[in-house]
């Protein structure tokens, strides 16, 4: 039998594979049950910001409304109804995190600056193993530089690092001038992973209806190349540990999450089509393939196909695109 056990973040996992943000984390069987099936860890659904804001603001106006449905009727309530802001999420978090062994990692996106730091100390305090920054931004507006938006997410890094006692990781998106810059600058600001990469839900139109439309796809095996290029080309130009998140399907994609140089995987698409149980299948494929090559252990590769080791370093970068010019001609 193979040995999987590996760390992330500092974290002691038996498997590589992690559950990741998704709505598996909405019901506690589940993630007992992934935790039964095998699953390394498990990234809580994010604690939202603007979903506080969008709850608070409900219930201030039904309590207005409710509060004038007669003249004379002083207050609709007594005493003062007040919403429960990230309350319930955190209890959530700290009754799942004690339902089971496997490390829970809680993920958080917020607006405000001093929203990351607030409830990045309320969730350490449910007694998480880390904690995943899940920076999401469209960059829509054209006055704002990419510089500034850059130096936002650094800033937040580094107060949410520096505020609280347990590791913390970036989910990063794809879209960055520099990846490698912008994993240098949150390495230095305190992170302590990087997971790439966040997969932002796109919208759609309508035609017949003319309406805007979002809908929920999962993530295909073809969307794992460009993390899989990154992970490769970011392996050995960081001490943070590296997540490979978006497109991982089956165990033969953890191994080459692995041989790029990924520390884990996150998967939630391919569990969500097959069930909980299809864990187990992505470990047997990846025992299969490790007894094939005779690896005992995940050092025994990881990072052999990363840029840093593979004779041809130049061909994570444009020597695909070279060759598919000159096949042209």
């Amino acid at each position: 039998m193979a040995d999987f056990s590996t760390t992330y973040m500092g974290v002691s996992l038996k498997n590589p594979l992690i559950v990741a943000a998704s709505s598996i984390s909405n019901y506690v069987d589940k993630v007992k049950r992934a935790e039964e099936i095998g699953a390394g860890a498990l990234v809580i659904r994010s604690l939202f910001e603007e979903q506080i804001q969008h709850d608070d603001m409900t219930m201030q106006e039904f309590m207005e409304r409710a509060a004038n449905i007669s003249p004379e009727i002083q207050s609709g309530f007594y005493p003062p109804v007040e919403s429960g802001g990230p309350r319930e999420h955190l209890m959530w978090v700290e009754k799942t995190r004690r339902a089971v062994n496997i490390p829970i990692f809680a993920s958080l996106n917020a607006v405000s600056p001093g929203a990351w730091t607030s409830y990045a100390k309320q969730l350490e305090e449910t007694g998480v193993a880390g904690l995943e920054i899940n920076y999401y931004v469209v960059a829509a507006d054209p006055d704002v530089p990419g510089s500034e938006l850059e130096k936002k997410l650094f800033d937040i890094v580094e107060s949410v690092a520096s505020e609280v006692s347990i590791p913390v990781s970036v989910k990063l998106s794809p879209y960055y001038t520099s990846t490698p810059n912008v994993v240098k600058e949150i390495e230095q600001r305190g992170a302590k992973a990087v997971v790439l990469f966040n997969r932002f839900l796109q919208p759609d139109i309508d035609v017949d209806e003319e309406a805007l439309v979002n809908n929920m796809s999962y993530s295909t095996p073809a969307e794992m190349k460009v993390p899989l290029r990154w992970v490769a080309l970011l392996y050995g130009r960081t001490r943070m540990d590296l997540a490979l998140n978006t497109g991982v399907h089956s165990g033969k994609d953890v191994a080459k999450a692995l041989l790029a140089g990924a520390s884990a995987v996150q998967v939630a698409s391919t569990l969500l089509e097959n069930g909980l149980p299809y864990i187990s299948t992505m470990l047997m494929q990846l025992q299969s393939w490790m007894d094939e090559k005779g690896y005992d252990k995940l050092g025994d590769f990881r990072g052999k196909v990363s840029q840093k080791n593979v004779p041809d370093a130049f061909g994570f970068e444009r020597a695909q695109y070279m060759k598919l010019l000159m096949s042209q001609q």
